[in-house]
């Protein structure tokens, strides 16, 4: 991307000033050389969400921004619903709530290495993972209607989960004014068997090992410890999100028109938050994310019954699940003033710092672990959300390392086997139904995560004090990883999301 398109305003900050329909500035988070290797697409898809109804602010990019559906992909934007503000399926993405989940398991990797081949294939055997995969859970209507209602507290009601949980999970694990009547009928067949599953794409469940910590007070709070092991787990709402986005984006695109919305792509299709279609959208779509919190601590239950086998007084204690792909009702202070508003995160994750009233008592103090994964055989972070990010781009943080190249053009590059065989090398093992979804995932597919993280920190690094999230600690992978296999039609630089 043409680095002349922004005015360059600090180490870490591009801005482009409003222009043509641009109501608010646009403003992308990252270095000279991550920006120039952006696709063009991200300069566009920045410029057309500024021009949204009720947009605040800016609309900001992440330093892992690459080119999505509508909006880019680790972008940000908040809309107020009294300034005729927009809710919009494509500012969420297909995956609602797709999120992260750490665990803490108390282990060494020295315990983990006699036993990681054994342990790959009963995680690999007991989490079904692929596209269309089914697990061992079938909802019944009155069950289905539940979940999405309850979400991981409905998981935990249900037997698949513990209740200590519960506060380590946003929202508390039930995100409110969920409408089931909202979520079409075939939508909620897709999900009625999808439920304790991996799925597709870059989803993954990994075992990794503490490589290096950073800040010993912060991260003793975390109970992360130099080369312990701690599990991730990398998924959403499965079928049910990608239908919901599908549907309703469809009818906000038609419905556009009518409500005086004009769409400088039809990607970016929204609807007035006030408007019948937008209240609809939300109850659907909250449904969505209860039903990624509810996926997620099902997996997480299986994990734990995995590890108990090898391992039976190991308790995999839940450090944080936090969504990066969502729309939520926040308190934000705009020019003075403290306002509601609808935080769209499209593939970029909530950074709340010290003291805010949704951290847990044992959290609050250092504040909310920010959880980015890496891509295989690469290194994946935890950070610290601090006070400081909250001023900027609405609490937010980058998601990931963002993809580099397309699926396809990375399943051109590289062969699944060799992929597998030379991680195998370093010590990583993969486990996946599909060669070709190793290859399209390849490390060499994504964007270097630790420069893409060293410009969301870089305070540690001598940057000065423009981090959006404090710079905690690097995990690496301990070398077992469940992957999953990968099927997309598009040729675009985009994920899951």
């Amino acid at each position: 991307m043409d680095l002349n398109l922004f005015t360059r305003t600090s180490e870490t900050e591009w801005r482009i000033e409003p222009h043509g329909d641009m109501r608010v500035p646009a403003i992308l988070y990252a270095d000279a050389e991550l920006v120039g290797d952006m696709d063009d697409k991200v300069y566009e898809q920045m410029t057309n969400v500024a021009t949204l109804p009720g947009i605040v602010k800016a609309s900001y990019a992440m330093p892992d921004a690459h080119w999505g559906y509508g909006f880019p992909i680790g972008g940000v934007a908040a809309f107020d619903a009294e300034q005729g503000g927009v809710i919009s399926a494509g500012g969420v993405g297909f995956d609602i709530s797709c999120g992260v989940r750490a665990m803490l398991t108390g282990l060494t990797a020295a315990q983990i290495e006699p036993i990681k081949d054994r342990l790959a294939d009963a995680l690999y055997k007991t989490i079904p993972v692929g596209v269309g995969s089914h697990g061992e859970i079938h909802l019944s209507d009155a069950e289905m209607d539940a979940m999405l209602t309850g979400g991981a507290q409905w998981a935990v009601e249900a037997g698949f989960g513990q209740a200590e949980d519960l506060e380590r999970i946003e929202e508390g694990g039930c995100m409110k004014g969920a409408i089931p009547a909202s979520v079409s009928d075939h939508t909620k067949e897709r999900q009625r068997r999808e439920m304790g599953t991996l799925g597709s794409g870059n989803h993954y469940l990994e075992v990794q090992r503490v490589e290096t910590v950073f800040d010993e007070e912060i991260a003793t709070a975390y109970g992360l410890r130099k080369d312990e092991v701690i599990v991730a787990i990398h998924c959403g709402s499965r079928g049910m999100g990608h239908q919901i986005g599908t549907e309703f984006l469809r009818e906000m695109g038609i419905a556009a028109p009518a409500a005086g919305i004009v769409l400088p792509d039809r990607e970016l299709a929204c609807a007035p938050i006030n408007s019948e279609l937008g209240q609809r959208y939300l109850g659907a779509m909250r449904a969505g994310i209860n039903c990624a919190l509810a996926n997620r601590e099902i997996i997480g239950q299986l994990t734990r019954g995995v590890f108990q086998r090898f391992f039976p007084d190991t308790p995999l204690t839940l450090l944080f699940d936090v969504s990066h792909n969502t729309c939520k009702v926040e308190r934000h202070e705009i020019d003075g003033e403290n306002r509601n508003l609808y935080v769209h995160r499209k593939g970029a994750t909530r950074a709340f710092g010290p003291g805010h009233p949704s951290l847990p008592a044992a959290l609050k103090s250092v504040g909310q672990p920010v959880l980015i994964g890496g891509s295989m055989g690469t290194g994946s972070y935890v950070l610290a959300g601090t006070t400081e990010s909250e001023q900027k781009a609405f609490s937010s943080a980058c998601h990931g390392a963002g993809r580099a190249m397309s699926r396809r053009a990375a399943g051109r590059k590289w062969k699944g086997r060799q992929v597998v065989d030379e991680l195998r090398d370093r010590g990583i093992i993969i486990r996946s139904p599909s060669s070709r979804g190793v290859a399209e995932e390849a490390p060499g597919a994504y964007k270097d995560v630790d420069a893409v993280v060293l410009y969301m920190a870089g305070q540690v690094f001598g940057q000065g004090s423009h981090q959006l999230a404090a710079f905690l600690i690097v995990q690496e992978q301990a070398g077992v990883r469940d992957t999953v296999d990968n099927l997309q039609l598009e040729d675009q630089v985009v994920d899951d999301h």
